[in-house]
């Protein structure tokens, strides 16, 4: 094995050994819906644990338990077990940068054993939580005031990527936890280097009122850094030589954030064994601390904590992520499906899709295995999605009638997060209706009958009767909670991560690298920094003149 713990899998060799592919051509030939009449169906393919808030539904997936047996023989093949161990003792699985990934020791308690190198990672951790949460209550209580002794109303996170689309959702899902606040603090949220994205976050906002949170790593991430020192002049504008005093900074670049007059009382870091768009749980999620309470933040890291020591423990027939993983890799690899729709029916998660999208496109959209050579295999479907049920408006008919299968993921509370009830209920039904619709659809006896019964004519029910009916056989899941609250979400969303981790171990990718992200800013330094139009392509070099002639 490797020493990162990670070494080169042929997917396809493994794959073909265990004759996975037979099994999905089986189920094709039989559908989905067939699959409904088995008995001990909801037994077997619920996973409800009494010790997470909750309860996921593979019934409607097109896969049997002769399926997957032959998906967890795949996993087996891979060395899932080992390479949970690897990742959770610290070894540097993420090879190409030479690093650990370790971001479950952010969410950590006293007495876990998390080391790096065989240093132990938790003092350092428990220490700048600590020191970040306590600063988060300072704010929001009036303990740390403005430069004029009044308190601050507002505060605006300044980051990009994983600085951003974490804390921007995880702020947003906890909305409600805000709402009984008599003196709520507003958070606010800027990433794109477009000066309008600031120019927004501030037109309402007294600089007085103001708190910035500037969040990047090396303290020199483009778009971050432009956007901070915009911030920053706006500051300076009304407050003047008192302007550092209304800056906080999540960086381990402590000088950097000197330079730009912050404290390094209030500069907050972390390790290199944190991905960014994995950091969420420690200084990072600062923003989300000073929205919703350090309370709302521990309890956010309780429920991922549940979910690691789940999926470190739990058997491969109730391991929650490794049935996320392996039906995944199902769809994709063997059923020919090339997206994953993510449904959240709960408007505070309007931001889940787009945090899924970096977390496992970022992760997984590789074409180079970990041997160097390129794969032969697909790897990370497209995800994509918007909160129910605003999609049933817009995108649900190409979901029910198109061409192509999309796999569901459906995302749903039994509490309501909002003030009416019976709203609410109509809510469940849409969700629990569509997904029943997109498994068992509507045959053309059953849209006839209804037009006969309707009174229609021969005529127009030959016409009309086709478009009205649907195939059925596409394939969800349906994750069902409790409530939504800090708990239930830093369950889900660790859930996820691990199901990243064991998609990139049988993919044969590095999941923790991001070189493609590289390319594209590179050549706009180039263009920044006035490079040579003469070596690009004919269309860029007119592109660019024609954004010189419009300016």
């Amino acid at each position: 094995m490797h020493e990162s713990g990670l070494s080169p899998f042929d997917f396809a060799e493994a794959a073909e050994r265990r004759l996975v592919q037979s099994h999905a051509d089986r189920l094709k030939a039989k559908g989905l819906q067939q699959l409904q009449n088995e008995k001990g169906r909801v037994d077997r393919w619920v996973l409800d644990p009494d010790n997470l808030p909750w309860r996921f539904d593979f019934t409607k997936q097109c896969v049997d338990d002769d399926a997957w047996s032959a998906l967890k023989g795949l996993a087996e093949d891979a060395g899932w077990r080992e390479a949970i161990e690897c990742q959770f003792r610290g070894k540097s699985i993420n090879a190409t940068e030479g690093r650990a990934v370790l971001h479950m020791a952010l969410r950590g308690s006293l007495g876990d054993d998390f080391r790096v190198r065989d240093e132990e990672v938790m003092p350092e951790v428990l220490a700048t939580r600590s020191a970040f949460l306590s600063f988060a209550d300072d704010v929001r209580s009036g303990a740390y005031a403005a430069s004029d002794g009044g308190r601050f109303t507002h505060a605006i996170n300044i980051g990009i990527g994983g600085s951003d689309l974490g804390p921007v959702m995880v702020h947003e899902a906890l909305a409600a936890t805000r709402l009984k606040e008599e003196t709520p603090m507003e958070v606010r949220f800027v990433s794109n280097v477009d000066p309008s994205h600031l120019d927004m976050a501030i037109a309402d906002l007294d600089p007085a009122r103001t708190l910035l949170v500037i969040v990047s790593k090396t303290f020199t991430t483009q778009e971050t850094m432009a956007n901070a020192h915009r911030a920053l002049a706006w500051l300076k504008g009304s407050l003047g030589e008192h302007a550092g005093h209304h800056l906080a900074a999540v960086t381990s670049n402590v000088e950097g954030a000197a330079e730009l007059g912050i404290s390094s009382d209030r500069v907050f870091g972390f390790g290199n064994w944190v991905g960014g768009r994995f950091s969420l749980w420690g200084p990072v999620g600062l923003a989300i601390a000073i929205g919703s309470g350090s309370q709302a933040f521990l309890d956010l890291l309780h429920g991922a904590r549940a979910m690691d020591q789940h999926f470190r423990m739990e058997g491969a027939d109730t391991n929650i992520p490794l049935h996320l993983a392996l039906i995944e890799i199902w769809n994709v690899n063997f059923m020919g499906h090339s997206s994953r729709v993510v449904l959240p029916y709960a408007q505070p998660l309007h931001r889940l899709p787009a945090y899924l999208q970096q977390a496992e496109m970022e992760s997984n959209g590789k074409a180079v295995g970990r041997g160097g050579l390129p794969v032969t295999w697909a790897t990370h479907p497209v995800v994509w999605g918007e909160p129910g049920t605003n999609g049933q408006h817009a995108f649900h008919q190409l979901l029910h009638q198109g061409t192509e299968l999309h796999p569901v993921d459906f995302l749903a509370f039994k509490t309501p997060m909002g003030a009416d009830d019976h709203m609410h209920q109509l809510l469940l039904n849409n969700a629990v209706a569509q997904s029943e619709a997109f498994c068992m659809g509507r045959s053309l006896d059953a849209v006839t009958s209804e037009m006969v019964r309707a009174g229609k004519k021969k005529s127009e029910i030959d016409a009309i009767a086709p478009h009205r009916c649907f195939t059925g056989g596409r394939p969800s899941t349906f994750m069902l909670a409790e409530a939504l609250n800090a708990h239930s979400l830093g369950a889900l969303i660790a859930a996820h991560e691990h199901k990243i981790f064991l998609e990139g171990l049988l993919w044969n990718v590095y999941s923790y690298d991001q070189w493609g992200v590289e390319l594209g800013k590179v050549l706009a330094k180039q263009l920044d920094e006035g490079a040579d139009e003469m070596t690009w392509t004919p269309g860029t070099q007119a592109l660019r003149g024609a954004i010189k002639t419009f300016h």
